[in-house]
């Protein structure tokens, strides 16, 4: 399995263990001592302490990126393009996106915080399509 495709699967992991590890976590946690009922977190309504909005937010965001990256996954292994390159953005991708989710869930949202927030999406971005740009010019020239 080549270090985009792990890295991919790592990306799905760690989507999964923010998920179990704060949203899931601060819910069961009050739904086991009663102190919420499971008809509680609905969708729709703001509810729970700020860490936790924070921790569904970074969850979404991790959400609504995974696709994306995927994507640009098949596409290598629709194409066959591989390489020393793509095995790095992808690293650099997962990294980025860890301390992306570690940042919002850990960090009250001021400026600076946001800002390296922000630093880190934007290396994922540019991780993303950088490989996408490589795969599709190395499918071109084949």
């Amino acid at each position: 399995m080549s270090v985009p495709v792990w890295v991919l699967l790592g990306f799905a992991a760690w989507t999964l263990v923010t998920l179990f590890t704060t949203v899931g976590w601060y819910r069961w946690s009050r739904i086991l001592t009663r102190r919420a009922q499971l008809s509680e977190f609905r969708a729709d309504v703001v509810h729970g302490d700020d860490w936790y909005r924070r921790a569904m937010r970074a969850h979404a965001n991790c959400v609504e990126n995974l696709p994306v990256y995927g994507a640009v996954v098949v596409a290598m292994l629709a194409t066959g393009v591989q390489g020393q390159s793509l095995d790095a953005l992808a690293i650099i991708l997962l990294a980025a996106r860890i301390c992306q989710t570690v940042t919002h869930i850990a960090f009250e949202p001021t400026n600076i915080v946001v800002g390296v927030r922000f630093a880190f999406f934007l290396t994922q971005a540019i991780c993303m399509i950088s490989m996408g740009i490589i795969v599709a010019v190395r499918a071109l020239s084949t």
